[in-house]
């Protein structure tokens, strides 16, 4: 589905970001940032508490593999006292993110754009943490390991497409957005130990906001509403909500309201029966030891 392994089916069509030029204009532009924080005597934690961001997300950008919006670029060039080198960008920038649900496979495309658009997510995972909640380490651990193997450049600009749609979480009015995630996804240490607290961590920061629900179904839970794969509902704006489903790599956009109906009733039994979100957000941090 969306979170694991939802756009990677390598038999079908699919259209490389070097197509339209964006992978090349972002990884030059993260050469230039890092040249310019070096020369400004700046460690990428330095430059993201400048700017107002995270280390991680500075150290995305200049490997090319998170995109660099805007207003970033605008504040960067203050901040390195880059003479409007980078602010020179943001015009190519914006286009270029204008096109980014091109970026996907061609198979995928429909679902990126109803997801981008959308004013409601609401997310059951029951085998990996959804592609909108994933850290950079764990999305690299996921496509680094399915099988049959991804070449290295695949890899990154899945992961870049898949950093790509958490954009969704820095717009305004932001969609309302909840997640259910069985226990064991929470469990199971993809990509190593730090990468695990780091995916933890994650979990923790977004199940904070104010737009978000997320909610744990436990292990030792006795009865269960939905034991079947993982499944997405999205309400498009000024549209009627639609699911999404994905079972072994084929892929289900459905639109049809008695189908839509069924999986949001199974949803709203599936949260009705997980933890609350302070009950959940609880666990996470007895996981990660801050209790």
């Amino acid at each position: 589905m969306a979170n694991a392994e939802r756009e990677e089916r390598p038999e079908r069509p699919e259209r490389p970001a070097e197509s339209d030029g964006t992978a090349h204009l972002f990884r030059a532009l993260g050469r230039q940032l890092k040249v310019l924080r070096e020369r400004a005597g700046l460690s990428q934690k330095e430059l993201g508490t400048a700017a107002h961001c995270g280390e991680d997300l500075i150290s995305a950008m200049e490997r090319g593999v998170r995109t660099p919006q805007p207003d970033f670029l605008d504040r960067a060039d203050t901040l390195l006292n880059a003479g409007g080198v980078l602010a020179a960008a943001v015009e190519e920038v914006r286009e270029a993110l204008s096109r980014s649900r091109t970026r996907h496979p061609d198979w995928f495309r429909d679902y990126a754009r109803v997801e981008a658009e959308a004013v409601a997510v609401h997310d059951y995972s029951n085998q990996a943490v959804p592609g909108l909640l994933q850290t950079e380490e764990y999305a690299r651990a996921l496509f680094t390991q399915r099988r049959p193997l991804l070449d290295e450049e695949t890899i990154e600009k899945r992961v870049a497409d898949r950093l790509d749609r958490q954009r969704i979480f820095e717009r305004w009015p932001a969609p309302t957005m909840t997640y259910v995630l069985e226990e064991v996804v929470l469990q199971r240490p993809l990509g190593g130990r730090a990468a695990h607290r780091q995916q933890l961590a994650r979990l923790l920061h977004i199940g904070r906001m104010r737009t978000v629900s997320l909610q744990i179904m436990p292990t030792d839970t006795e009865e269960h509403p939905s034991l079947g794969s993982s499944f997405i509902m999205l309400t498009p704006k000024g549209r009627q909500e639609v699911a999404y489903t994905e079972t072994y790599g084929y892929p289900r956009l459905i639109n049809n309201p008695e189908e839509v109906r069924v999986f949001s009733e199974r949803y709203g039994n599936i949260r009705s029966q997980a933890l609350t979100n302070r009950e959940s957000l609880t666990l996470i941090e007895k996981m990660l030891g801050e209790r």
